[in-house]
């Protein structure tokens, strides 16, 4: 069985960085449902296209195809006194970027988290951990089936975690 439209693709990987370093061990497996559903980044899901099991892809991917330009905008600094006494980096908060229209708030929610606490002031980051990096995914197919027509439905793979109702 190859890859293809409609499939559920099962995949071992690990990303690195353009100089080898690795960024992700892929320590649990990357299932998505191949198609156009938006599972996995497109340049991925059109190499593997066609692959059956066993198969390997090398993909390299600028920041515009993975997670993006690092964005300066989506830094922000906030007062201390803000935040829990807890407060430790790494640590993440929902929030609105400065100058949105309280109208346009509940479209701009983003995580930012916690990647610097000095004295009185916290650095906030809403950019992705990988933005404005080149990445470097090796995958290979590990197992493809056919999706069920419910996957195809709601556009993704199935668990017993999905919460989407009939």
């Amino acid at each position: 069985m190859q890859v293809g439209k409609n499939m559920v693709v099962t995949l071992d990987y690990n990303v690195t960085d353009v100089d080898g370093q690795l960024v992700d061990a892929g320590q649990e497996p990357l299932v998505y449902l191949h198609g156009g559903y938006d599972d996995i980044f497109p340049m991925i899901e059109e190499a593997m296209h066609g692959k059956r099991i066993g198969e390997s892809v090398v993909v390299r991917m600028q920041p515009d195809d993975a997670f993006g330009e690092y964005d300066a905008e989506l830094v922000q600094l906030e007062s201390r006194s803000q935040f829990p006494r807890e407060l430790q980096v790494g640590m993440q908060f929902e929030g609105v970027p400065e100058g949105i229209d309280d109208e346009d708030e509940d479209d701009q929610v983003l995580i930012y988290r916690v990647t610097e606490i000095a004295d009185d002031k916290v650095v906030l980051d809403a950019n992705h951990p990988l933005a404005g990096m080149a990445l470097v995914f090796t995958c290979t197919v590990t197992a493809v089936r056919p999706a069920t027509a419910e996957e195809i439905r709601h556009g993704h793979t199935h668990d017993d975690s999905c919460e989407d109702e009939e």
